[in-house]
């Protein structure tokens, strides 16, 4: 790996550096997002294949969301004691050889064994990218950097929508997993060229490092602190249950209750996660111009708006271009978490605090596809739904009273 150039430090614009940081921190985003679409659309040709009840096809996405917290966890902390790009590149190859076994499995228990220790490899991407982009990146174009990676997600669901409709039934999901390791070659050698980020090089000089208990105990070192860390575990857990409780269950909902076909409900996949990217582009913009709070505000009441909105749509095509709006509110805050947290947390815990924060985040939201399902199948889908309205309105409590605003701050 090629350490021996480094960032310029606090740049006024983006440089050469910069561009490289976050295209490969979103590419390695994209394949989170890719992995986890195309594992949802496989699983009834897995469970065929393998023989599986619902509740172990149900695990493999439950597994790989618990391996993913335990890798943000881990490895969020490596990173801020080794190094951003070191740490991402190990998290690609555990991910490549995983993957790459899964395409192999011969049975439920070696596949769950498999897509767990995959979402290890998934769990630090996040995290770790973000705050690369984030140190990599002039102050001014700070939310847009975030917003930029969040992309890479939308853009890896965008692909697994539209591609496993038309390679699934020709290659099959062992074919499946192995298209899956193409992104992470292709991060893995962007990163292999990449150098430090200079703040982080800088930090290392001056800062002992960290042990994990150390840096977790930064996370909640004063009341101020304290207060924001509960914030933004609070915005992080409404976005992860809203976004899976959504996305896992609606093709099943439409399927069931509009005879979508697998090709229908990618299409309304693809159009909602449309709509989802142009609101994170537009979330980056406008939390550069306005500022972190007026943002994430307006965002989430836009949210609660539209979750009540489409829970009373009823034709196929409103369906459609109403989970498009929805989705701009509901998923385009993703654009501004990396560059919240940058702010709030020093350079020696950056990256602890993003994927710890985060992945606490993402274990309350591995809950939302069993609580949207129960609700649903008591009370129907339309009134899970619009349940989950209610969640956002916790959001902007959370927004108002618990997070600070650090537009335009230089990282320390």
């Amino acid at each position: 790996m090629n350490s021996t150039a480094t960032a310029p430090a606090a740049p006024s614009k983006l440089t050469a550096y910069a561009r490289a940081a976050l295209f490969a921190s979103a590419v390695g985003y994209a394949m989170d997002g890719f992995d986890l679409l195309i594992l949802g659309f496989m699983l009834p040709a897995i469970a065929l294949e393998l023989h599986l009840s619902p509740a172990q096809g149900g695990a493999l996405v439950t597994w790989t969301l618990i391996g993913a917290v335990v890798g943000g966890l881990g490895f969020g902390a490596l990173s801020d004691r080794y190094g951003r790009v070191r740490v991402l590149s190990w998290t690609i190859l555990l991910f490549a050889v995983a993957t790459g076994l899964c395409a192999l499995a011969r049975g439920y228990d070696d596949l769950l064994l498999y897509r767990s220790a995959a979402g290890i490899g998934l769990g630090g991407e996040f995290g770790i990218g973000m705050a690369l982009a984030a140190e990599a990146c002039p102050a001014s174009y700070r939310a847009r950097a975030s917003s930029w990676v969040g992309l890479g997600w939308q853009s890896g669901v965008l692909a697994a929508a539209l591609l496993t409709p038309l390679l699934l039934p020709l290659i099959g999901w062992r074919g499946m997993f192995a298209v899956g390791l193409l992104p992470a070659l292709v991060s893995f050698g962007l990163r292999w060229r990449l150098a430090e980020p200079e703040l982080f090089v800088q930090s290392r000089r001056t800062h002992k490092t960290q042990a994990l208990a150390a840096s977790l105990r930064l996370l909640v070192a004063d009341a101020a602190t304290a207060r924001a860390s509960l914030g933004i575990v609070i915005l992080c857990s409404v976005q992860n249950f809203g976004y899976y409780g959504l996305m896992i269950w609606m093709p099943s909902y439409l399927a069931r209750t509009f005879g979508y076909s697998l090709t229908r409900s990618g299409l309304w996949t693809a159009v909602t996660v449309a709509g989802m990217a142009l609101g994170i582009v537009a979330f980056g913009a406008l939390a550069d111009r306005v500022g972190r709070k007026p943002a994430f505000i307006a965002y989430q009441f836009g949210a609660v708006v539209m979750v009540l909105v489409y829970a009373q749509l009823t034709t196929p095509l409103a369906l459609l271009f109403g989970g498009a709006v929805m989705g701009l509110f509901v998923n385009g805050m993703l654009g501004g978490y990396g560059a919240l947290i940058s702010e709030l947390y020093p350079t020696a815990v950056r990256a602890t605090a993003q994927n710890v924060l985060f992945n606490i985040g993402r274990a309350v939201g591995g809950f939302g596809p069993l609580v949207v399902g129960a609700i649903a199948t008591r009370y129907g889908f339309s009134m899970a739904i619009a349940l989950l309205a209610s969640i956002y309105v916790l959001d902007l409590g959370a927004t108002v009273w618990l997070i600070p605003e650090r537009r335009g701050i230089a990282l320390g």
